[in-house]
């Protein structure tokens, strides 16, 4: 059974993340917070093996919340957010600081609707229960003059797949990157909202210029494009070079963005000039994509299992056989750089 301990001040939410919870056959409801001091307690009497964490909350906010108790008792957090423009950069902070993942504040509109957000806060406490969790400290990146004098082809691309805990993983790789870096296309499952604030933030955070995807953006070095949160990324190449492609077609591996359209329209566009990775993340999105890549002459990576927080979609390219070498998160992006400088 995964014990959970639900932490919201509203009465009414707690009673339904109680009842939904409670639907699965291995989730057990041990406690209910309604402030973070209450949870304290709690926590210590009950050992919960996730946290669902509302962010606005009286007495201590979620955040200040989920700082000190990633400090002084790392484990698994699931945020209840408020998924709108405004709370997306709270709730990516959230994932910076250590939480697991996040979901939308349940509504009472449509049984079917709630049925389905049943399905989904089920699967996000069964995949943060099995999560790789980390005590939170800020992440200090060396320069490494090394990486800013290499030279790229001009037809070179980094392309790179993520799920849950990718938000986190992808900006390591992306803060080392030179700002002569090959162009670098990105599918993390994201929703709309946050693939905006997750760019934006990306953007501020880098050396090299980050951006949401636009249909028609033409690949330039030293810019990554990240897929929008409710289309999918392909890779096209035209008259004049290679271009960003957006669709709302259908999901792929229950995912819109999906990591292997983007991987897939690469073995079409430049295999032979990318090279990708495949970071943390639940299921295997991305894998057949990568193995396709990976036996049509692009040089592919997979996260290591020790730095991932859900070592499930590199494990599944693992499994294919789909990457020519398993990687360390924090040597990923000179690995990548390295490989880039060898493309045909």
């Amino acid at each position: 059974m995964i014990k959970v301990l639900i932490v919201d001040d509203s009465a009414l939410i707690r009673g339904l993340l109680k009842e939904v919870l409670e639907q699965a056959q291995d989730i057990q409801v041990v406690g209910a917070a309604e402030d973070p001091y209450q949870a304290r307690d709690l926590i210590k009497r009950l050992n919960p093996d996730v946290l669902t964490l509302d962010i606005e909350m009286p007495k201590m906010d979620g955040l200040s919340f989920l700082k000190n108790l990633m400090r002084l008792r790392p484990m698994p957090v699931v945020m209840i957010s408020t998924l709108t423009q405004k709370g997306s950069p709270i709730t990516l902070e959230a994932l910076e600081i250590g939480a697991v993942d996040f979901i939308a504040k349940p509504t009472i509109n449509v049984t079917e609707n709630l049925q389905r957000y049943a399905h989904l806060l089920h699967q996000k406490v069964r995949t943060a229960a099995g999560a790789r969790i980390r005590a939170f400290k800020e992440l200090k990146v060396e320069d490494d003059s090394a990486l800013a004098t290499l030279q790229f082809k001009a037809n070179s691309v980094l392309a790179i797949g993520a799920s849950t805990g990718g938000t986190e993983a992808i900006k390591e790789v992306l803060v080392r990157m030179p700002e002569n870096c090959p162009p670098i296309v990105i599918t993390q499952h994201i929703p709309p909202v946050f693939s905006t604030s997750f760019a934006m933030r990306m953007d501020r955070t880098c050396k090299i210029n980050v951006k949401e995807a636009e249909h028609g953006d033409k690949l330039q070095p030293g810019w990554a494009y990240i897929a929008p949160g409710d289309q999918h990324l392909s890779v096209v190449k035209k008259a004049g070079g290679l271009f960003c492609q957006l669709d709302s077609s259908e999901l792929v591996n229950r995912h819109r963005p999906a990591v292997d359209v983007l991987f897939n329209s690469l073995v079409v566009a430049c295999p032979k000039a990318t090279v990708a990775a495949l970071l943390t993340g639940m299921g295997s999105d991305g894998a057949q994509g990568l193995l396709a890549l990976n036996q049509a002459g692009a040089y592919t990576i997979a996260q290591d299992e020790l730095s991932s927080v859900v070592w499930g979609m590199p494990k599944a390219a693992v499994e294919l056989n789909a990457a020519n070498e398993v990687v360390r998160l924090d040597k990923i992006t000179a690995q990548m750089l390295k490989q880039a400088v060898k493309v045909q």
